[in-house]
């Protein structure tokens, strides 16, 4: 196929799952997939490789297709119908936690199966034992929510009244889990209906000539950058505090990068077994973060497509903590575990392409968890958030601050939002000064936010990390602020928090939430004194630290 058509394929390809997500955005009825778009779209080949994906979360996106691929292995693709749709949630099959709910749906063309559509979105509430169904003290599988194996909730165009009806019956927030559960199956009809159009404007034989060539054309482009990396076997390990549930002690994720060729190898051998608590990733949610990590240090304008990955040679070891095995809690592993295993790997490249390596991030998703029952509207709430946090520092530029990091790609929920949906009032939201890694290039600053509640009986989750062991900086850089989580009792009493806490609010209750910067890059003493300067005017960094760490009186 000829450059030019190709290009314009590739363009029509990775329109359709943007539309599809507009779709799904507008459609959705949670704050959780509305307001802070905590969902991902992708359009795959008949065997369930990505063809093209909308840049939506980079955790989503790498486990899309395991999911779709998982799936198919347990239904007959014969047997499939225009009009299906297929849903799952299932880590195991191929996923990330309970409350990702994938749907995807077969695309015919005048009778014959040509592609499959898909997305994943997360929902308030899957069941569980607790709202909202993540909780850091989960130890099963079982105590996420309900599991759904690979089912036909819409048979050749009508909803299955009976897997919709367990669906509500096992959910606290049937209004808006229902409508969102609509939302995905709309999207998915977008998508099939403009790949059908396309097939029809086209042609279907070199629409489906374009899905070849487009593998293979990002197959060449990943592996001309990768001849490009120098030679070698790269090491790092971090550490995760905890799994929150049986110890404290550091979980060690340890990777091996070699490079070399038109291949890379990524080894996480002697990272730790599988855990306890809810940290536990499955063995896609790896393979997302080496998608991410690998693209982004080569050249992140090759297209997210199955072909871009296909010289990737990895090693997780069953059992461990990066390929967890039936019936292990996962409820973390995306939020917590996955960013670090970003901090590994990049901290594995930097040493063979140190300008494209960021110093270390906040390391967390900071999942912040609330729900309970408003007497007031009578009915049950959940809401679940990532707060952000600072990017690391580069070699040419600052971290960016208070934002989502890495493997995911979440908006905030708007102040405006968070109090009509919930019986909370929000006290202060902004960046958190003092809170950035220093250096030449200092990190970004990481947010703080103050919920008072204004009810009782209210559940809280913290899903978190970096507390103890703050984000590392590069190149003389040094680490920024770790998190911290602290409760203020409305009878005056205060209760430090660890990274990974359940705790319950009472009316008047106040929750401080403090989320890490990120590390620094280069000596802090050698950092441009108006640049500080405009920092410590803007109220980010104080005086005494601007003496303390970076060495300038002002």
């Amino acid at each position: 196929m000829d450059a030019i058509t190709l290009e314009v394929m590739r363009n029509r390809f990775f329109a359709i799952t943007e539309e599809m997500g507009a779709a799904l955005i507008r459609t959705a009825y949670s704050t959780n997939i509305k307001d802070r778009r905590d969902c991902s779209c992708a359009l795959f080949n008949v065997e369930g490789d990505t063809i093209a994906q909308a840049e939506h979360i980079p955790v989503h996106s790498g486990v899309l297709p395991w999911g779709v691929k998982g799936a198919l292995k347990h239904i007959d693709k014969a047997a499939l119908r225009p009009g299906d749709a297929i849903m799952h949630n299932d880590p195991f099959i191929g996923g990330t936690h309970l409350p990702d709910i994938i749907i995807f749906s077969p695309i015919f063309y005048q009778g014959k199966l040509v592609a499959f559509v898909g997305n994943l979105a997360h929902h308030v509430d899957v069941g569980g034992k607790v709202p909202g169904s993540l909780t850091p003290d989960a130890t099963e599988i079982f105590h996420e929510g309900i599991q759904f194996p690979p089912v036909k909730i819409k048979k050749e165009g009508t909803i299955d009244p009976e897997i919709f009806g367990m669906f509500q019956a096992n959910i606290r927030t049937k209004y808006e889990s229902g409508g969102d559960l609509m939302a995905q199956i709309a999207a998915n009809n977008v998508g099939a209906k403009r790949f059908e159009e396309l097939c029809s404007e086209m042609g279907a034989e070199l629409v489906l000539e374009a899905v070849t060539e487009l593998e293979n054309y990002c197959d060449r482009r990943m592996a001309a950058e990768l001849e490009k990396l120098p030679a070698g076997t790269f090491t790092f390990e971090d550490f995760l505090e905890g799994d929150g549930v049986t110890t404290q002690e550091p979980l060690r994720i340890r990777a091996a990068v070699t490079t070399g060729g038109p291949r890379i190898k990524i080894d996480f051998t002697g990272t730790c077994p599988q855990v306890t608590g809810p940290l536990n990733c499955v063995r896609p949610m790896a393979l997302a973060c080496i998608y991410y990590v690998v693209r982004a240090m080569t050249d992140p304008t090759i297209p997210p497509n199955s072909g871009t990955y296909r010289r990737f040679d990895v090693i997780t070891p069953e059992g461990s903590l990066v390929n967890a095995v039936y019936p292990a809690a996962t409820g973390s592993g995306n939020s917590i575990t996955c960013q670090r295993l970003v901090d590994v790997l990049i901290g594995a490249l930097a040493q063979a392409v140190p300008e494209k390596a960021c110093a270390a991030a906040c390391g967390s998703m900071n999942g912040i968890q609330l729900g309970g029952y408003d007497p007031k509207s009578h009915s049950y709430f959940a809401n679940g958030e990532t707060v952000g946090g600072g990017y690391g520092a580069t070699w040419d530029q600052d971290g960016t601050s208070g934002v989502n990091t890495h493997m995911t790609n979440t908006r905030n929920t708007p102040v405006e939002v968070l109090e009509n949906i919930m019986p909370v009032k929000v006290i202060r939201y902004g960046l958190l000064p003092d809170s950035e890694g220093p250096g030449l290039h200092r990190g970004g600053f990481g947010i703080q936010r103050v919920l008072e509640f204004q009810t009782d009986e209210v559940d809280c989750f913290i899903a978190s990390d970096r507390v103890a062991a703050p984000p590392w900086g590069l190149s003389g850089g040094g680490s920024a602020r770790g998190a911290r989580f602290t409760v203020k009792r409305a009878d005056g009493r205060v209760e430090h928090l660890p990274s990974k806490a359940r705790v319950r609010f009472q009316k008047n209750d106040r929750l401080y939430i403090e989320t890490s910067g990120g590390g620094g890059w280069g000596e802090p003493a050698q950092r441009d004194r108006a640049a500080l300067l405009r920092d410590v005017e803007d109220g980010l960094v104080s005086r005494e630290r601007a003496a303390s760490e970076y060495k300038c009186q002002l």
